[in-house]
């Protein structure tokens, strides 16, 4: 298995080395789709331009796929739920490193990558509109970095209401510990009258 820092604690270990996997099954999975759709360009001609033109995109996602697998694992050992709501924010969370990724392959287009996205390109006129159409080619880049913010920012909530969670229950046990040691103190001592 990976190495992680001894400092961890064991959950946290276990959560990190499966964020990490993830993360690099989110690289894979994006460079065999550039490969899978780039049949004119040899495997690693196609590889390198992806890095080349979108590597903010690539590893920022793969970063970011394994924060959200880290931070839900890491939550789960410690019997807190952040995403509990409506699936939450990591719904929201995926969505947005789709979307991010979906736009990320119309960039490489224009490098003679992701040729068979010239084929989706060219329905998105009938779909959309060509103007719509002319804004998602012509803006592709920015909207991929858009995507991966909005994916960064479910992560900062994903932080907050994980940092909310432990604190809730941390304030809980000591309160539930209090009230236990309080109770043996009453046991402990008899009532005036008696012997």
């Amino acid at each position: 298995m990976l190495s992680v820092d001894n400092g961890l604690s064991y959950n946290a270990k276990k959560a990190l080395e499966k964020g990490i996997i993830f993360g690099i099954i989110t690289t894979l999975i994006y460079l065999i789709v550039v490969i899978v759709t780039t049949p004119a360009l040899q495997p690693i001609t196609a590889i390198i331009a992806a890095f080349k033109m979108n590597s903010v995109v690539i590893l920022g996602l793969s970063a970011g796929i394994g924060a959200q697998v880290f931070l839900s694992s890491y939550s789960s050992s410690l019997g807190c739920r952040i995403d509990k709501k409506k699936k939450g924010v990591f719904a929201g969370s995926g969505g947005s490193s789709a979307i991010s990724s979906f736009f990320s392959f119309f960039s490489l287009v224009q490098l003679g990558c992701c040729g068979t996205w010239l084929m989706i390109l060219s329905f998105l006129p009938s779909i959309f509109g060509s103007t719509f159409s002319v804004i998602l080619i012509e803006y592709s880049s920015l909207l991929s970095n858009l995507g991966l913010a909005i994916v960064y920012g479910f992560i900062a909530i994903s932080i907050i209401k994980l940092r909310h969670e432990v604190k809730q229950k941390g304030i809980q046990s000591i309160e539930n510990s209090d009230t236990t040691g309080a109770q043996k103190t009453k046991k402990s001592y008899p009532r005036q009258g008696e012997s």
